[in-house]
């Protein structure tokens, strides 16, 4: 009798274990289904497809210069600017809230030179690159991180007046920027209007990053505004409109003894002090990169000691 009942406890433990281990290992490969294996969806087609329209008109600003022929128009680079017919970048850096902030000014002659876009050509979850490397493969003049759509499998994605992606982000309370086809700025929130209706709207970009931080030259996020995650200062990088076809793009550094990094709120007063009329927060923490003239200009970082750029899935970039 003794040696059934252990026989029966011995193969009960036996299958706890099989059950326990299966379960272990259904988690393991759903976190990295989610997080980690790379899933291509789509290839993006870099001429020809939905931008033509732009890259026409764009080529007629550029008095017949071919897109993507950056010789030709004569720009010209100094350390901390560049100039040409259609593009002026000025980059400032200021100290401010114990952090060190990199502000890049940008006036262009046509939206279409305001551009995204995706790790590797490919749309999916968990495609990356560098800011950097995606960057140099479109001859960017200046570019910073995006949204990090990838890491999602809900929320808005349009990109150069593609949509990807019309479900809907599982965090209501966020609003999303658009970029319509006249280079203007938008928040909208995806629970008020569909994707479809933002693409006949004109709408090209969307991030769905956020929050929202300065509407109608107006902060809209107040100093005791900070989600659980954001109770720190942290790396950031955001995007904002300061007049038509006029752009601020902000990184700063964080994490380190020499560079806090920014409350929400700090991030939204320097858009604001800046001039923005309308200013949105997009990927931070080991995200916020900016890139020009063929380097890095800040100092990337996720854990306050390792100083490398951390893969990303798209970029937001000035170029031809």
């Amino acid at each position: 009798m003794e040696a059934t009942i252990m026989k029966s406890k011995t193969v009960g433990v036996l299958y706890y274990m099989i059950f326990f281990t299966a379960l272990m290992a259904f988690n393991i490969y759903v976190l990295l289904d989610t997080f980690v294996i790379p899933h291509s969806i789509e290839h993006v087609q870099t001429e020809g497809d939905s931008t033509t329209d732009r890259r026409e008109n764009l080529q007629t600003v550029q008095d017949g210069v071919t897109s993507g022929d950056e010789d030709a128009v004569d720009g010209v680079y100094t350390d901390n600017s560049y100039q040409d017919k259609n593009i002026s970048v000025y980059i400032t850096t200021e100290r401010a809230f114990d952090a060190d902030i990199y502000i890049a000014d940008v006036k262009i002659s046509d939206a279409g030179l305001l551009k995204t876009a995706l790790a590797k050509d490919t749309y999916g979850i968990n495609v990356t690159q560098t800011t950097s490397e995606q960057a140099k493969a479109k001859g960017a003049i200046l570019a910073v991180d995006g949204d990090f759509y990838g890491a999602h499998t809900s929320g808005y994605v349009i990109k150069n007046g593609v949509l990807y992606r019309d479900t809907l982000r599982e965090e209501e309370w966020r609003d999303d920027l658009v970029i319509y086809a006249d280079g203007s700025l938008g928040i909208i929130n995806e629970k008020d209007v569909s994707a479809q209706q933002l693409i006949d709207d004109g709408v090209v970009q969307s991030f769905m990053f956020g929050p929202a931080m300065v509407m109608n030259g107006e902060m809209v996020i107040g100093e005791d505004y900070e989600p659980s995650k954001e109770i720190a200062g942290n790396p950031r990088t955001a995007i904002g409109i300061v007049d038509d076809l006029h752009y601020l793009f902000v990184v700063a550094d964080g994490r380190t003894d020499e560079s806090a990094g920014l409350l929400l709120y700090e991030l939204a007063q320097i858009m604001k002090s800046h001039g923005c009329k309308t200013a949105y927060n997009l990927d931070g923490g080991g995200s916020s990169t900016m890139y020009f003239n063929g380097r890095v200009l800040n100092n990337p970082t996720t854990d306050g000691h390792d100083f490398k750029e951390r893969e990303v899935s798209d970029i937001v970039y000035v170029g031809y």
